[in-house]
């Protein structure tokens, strides 16, 4: 079983969506935590998150933290949901690529861009010009950033646009791609999902 340790509106929230493409059981485990936009909330000691936030989850008795950390494990532990090449691929790499690059290059890129660090900042700028660049371009081959196969990859990129869409410049190729994968069954029940844990949360 997996427990997912989730806040409502955070970065947990696309938790239920991969977890919902794993179709493996799992359950909701409501915590508190603090919110550094309006200084609310604190830590919950229920949370094996070393540093209290979210997300973390319990697999069995194995706990995962950090977003990234959970796609890569998840994905290895159950790969027959064919949403990450498997050891021996030769498309292995490229996914461990993106994964990182989304680490690495994008999610810089797109707080950069949110705080608006962009300007008299060329270094950034070019940084942002990049990912945006290097984005287009797999995309013009897409559907998804590895061509045909929706993967864990795509999860993570695709959740960081829609979260900080403005932080771009407009794009249909990027904006259709996002909702490609919004659209997604599993995505949809997600957001089900986690707009039911915030009612359950604030009640």
């Amino acid at each position: 079983m997996i427990t997912l340790y989730h806040a409502p509106q955070t970065r947990s929230s696309r938790m239920i969506w991969l977890l919902e493409e794993l179709g493996v059981p799992y359950e909701i485990r409501p915590v508190s935590i603090f919110r550094p936009m309006t200084g609310e909330g604190s830590g919950d000691a229920a949370n094996p998150h070393p540093d209290k936030k979210v997300p973390a989850i319990d697999h069995d008795g194995v706990v995962v933290a950090e977003s990234l950390a959970i796609v890569l494990y998840l994905l290895d532990a159950f790969p027959e949901a064919g949403l990450a090449p498997v050891q021996g691929d030769p498309r292995r790499g490229d996914y461990l690529t993106w994964t990182a690059w989304y680490v690495a290059e994008l999610e810089p890129a797109l707080f950069a861009g949110l705080a608006g660090e962009l300007a008299g900042a060329p270094m950034k700028q070019r940084g942002h010009d990049a990912v945006v660049q290097r984005l287009r371009t797999a995309l013009a081959r897409g559907p998804y950033v590895m061509g045909n196969r929706f993967t864990g990859a795509d999860f993570l990129i695709s959740s960081a646009l829609a979260f900080g869409r403005h932080a771009f410049p407009a794009d249909e190729t990027i904006d259709a791609y996002i909702e490609r994968c919004r659209t997604r069954p599993a995505a949809i029940r997600g957001v089900a999902l986690d707009d039911r844990s915030g009612l359950q949360a604030a009640a």
